[in-house]
């Protein structure tokens, strides 16, 4: 039926009710229907407790006389053996003492009809993307530290802007004198700054008042983000002739780096963790 609900997508799984199949990027991977289903329930609710009791219905018809417990936890070790999860630092599922399990990271469901899937799941990931680091990617991280490392690279781009700003006729006595006039720069120089200002004190006071889901706020402006910082990831050249050409081309690889380390600071913060 059009419309009928054919999976789950998480991270770089897929779950395909209508094929019975998980796949992770793309691969088929062996899972059992018993694991199966208990990552359906999971992914039907994410983010919800569900109880041992739940599963237990919903694995076992009410006739069936097993060990239940010991089953269950053999139901959830193999699936977590499946996402590559783990009980003590599980990216996926997390485990509630005496209460049941929780699915951790966000779900989009796949509604598409059959035969347009296989595309999308067969495709490699773009390359522009794949470079790009994945959450399921990144290890956990106490959120504390994350901050910080974040607070500091925000503070680092704000003393940039305003030492340009508050030195801008020295810049351009120095343009004038290497470049015989270079206006456009200045110009260029000037209008970044007033946009990364209020960017810069923007993400700084998401961090300081630990504000959830920055993620969602950071990705979508992350290209242009992007162009900014790299515009001055050359500003360490305005300095080649104090510190010499050498380290300032050090520095200005080092700054290309600096908005990467940025983005995955922010997917880092936001990952869920164990409670």
């Amino acid at each position: 039926m059009a419309g009928e609900r054919k999976g789950f997508r998480f991270g770089v799984f897929e779950l395909d009710i209508i094929a019975g199949e998980l796949r992770k990027s793309g691969i088929r991977l062996k899972l059992q229907d018993q694991p199966f289903l208990a990552l359906l329930m999971m992914l039907e609710r994410p983010g919800e407790v569900i109880s041992r009791d739940e599963l237990r219905q919903k694995l076992w018809k009410s006739d069936t006389f097993v060990d239940f417990d010991h089953g269950l936890n053999t139901v959830i070790n193999k699936l977590r053996e499946a996402l590559g999860d783990s009980a003590t630092s599980p990216r996926y599922i997390e485990t509630l003492a005496k209460r049941g399990y929780r699915f951790l990271i966000p779900v989009e469901p796949l509604n598409e009809e059959p035969g347009t899937r296989s595309s999308a799941t067969e495709s490699p990931t773009p390359v522009s993307t794949s470079l790009l680091t994945h959450p399921d990617e990144l290890p956990p991280v106490p959120s504390s530290r994350v901050r910080v490392l974040f607070v500091l690279i925000q503070i680092m781009y704000l003393s940039f802007y305003i030492s340009a700003l508050a030195r801008l006729s020295a810049i351009e006595e120095l343009l004038d004198r290497k470049l015989g006039g270079a206006n456009w720069i200045t110009i260029v120089l000037v209008v970044s700054a007033a946009v990364g200002i209020p960017l810069r004190l923007y993400l700084l006071s998401y961090v300081a008042f630990d504000v959830k889901d920055l993620s969602r706020k950071f990705l979508p402006i992350f290209i242009p983000t992007l162009i900014l910082d790299e515009l001055w990831a050359v500003s360490p050249f305005l300095l080649a002739s104090q510190i010499g050409l050498g380290l300032a081309l050090a520095a200005t690889a080092a700054l290309v780096y600096v908005p990467f380390a940025e983005r995955t600071l922010v997917l880092m913060r936001d990952r869920p963790r164990a409670v």
